[in-house]
């Protein structure tokens, strides 16, 4: 489906902006600096099919880019770190934790997180870049009025933070206090897991877009009292 989008909008000259993912960087032992040379991108080894779906998209419109090959008048493709926010409530497991445990942090339930499996990292203490779906509403705003900038583009704050922060944000929001138990790490998802991610945001920045990123304890307290703290929470 997606090359097929490739080709419609390369045909129809109309700009292709489409989501890739931070699952492309794999256990990021290589890092997470978007480069788009092919070089670079062979050397990614993401850990699950989702993954390996977005990766190879991303080597074929950057093989193309790379040759000169006709493409879309823009394209982007966004890698997306652990965004999170309002209205991702159809997502079902896919939610955020944030947004699939809130219920438990309201009612004050004990609320799981990982034990760490690896020796130098506590247990809550994995960290991944959370994004505010807001941030990334404007970094995809920005690109519609900027045509001219094409290219991959990490899309995070720049900073890893841990799920325990997150929790404990949470809390804070509600002024309530923390309630938090830490459980074995399933043994089938164990060698597949990240235990970091945090992108590099100065490609995106290099190429014009300076609106920052929300802060995690001011992204969750939005989202806390904003939504989910409320009786409805869409808007």
């Amino acid at each position: 489906l997606s090359l097929r989008l490739l080709a419609w909008c390369t045909a129809n000259a109309t700009p292709l902006i489409y989501a890739s993912s931070a699952a492309t960087y794999g256990d990021g032992e290589q890092g997470f600096r978007d480069e788009q040379s092919m070089d670079a991108l062979k050397k990614l080894r993401p850990m699950n099919l989702y993954g390996w779906s977005k990766h190879l998209f991303d080597m074929a419109v950057a093989e193309r880019a790379a040759r000169g090959e006709r493409l879309p008048p823009q394209w982007a493709g966004l890698k997306f770190f652990n965004v999170f926010g309002p209205n991702e409530y159809h997502k079902g497991a896919m939610m955020s934790v944030l947004a699939r445990r809130f219920d438990d942090i309201k009612a004050g339930r004990t609320v799981q997180l990982f034990k760490s499996h690896r020796d130098g990292i506590a247990d809550g203490d994995q960290r991944r870049d959370f994004i505010y779906v807001d941030d990334v509403v404007r970094v995809t705003m920005w690109l519609l009025a900027t045509p001219d900038v094409s290219g991959l583009f990490n899309v995070g704050t720049g900073t890893a933070r841990s799920f325990r922060d997150l929790m404990l944000s949470a809390y804070a929001a509600l002024g309530a206090r923390p309630n938090i138990q830490y459980i074995d790490m399933p043994e089938q998802i164990r060698g597949s897991y990240q235990y970091f991610t945090q992108s590099e945001v100065d490609r995106l920045q290099q190429a014009g877009y300076n609106g920052g990123f929300t802060p995690l304890e001011d992204a969750v307290g939005a989202y806390v009292k904003g939504f989910l703290d409320r009786s409805d929470r869409y808007r």
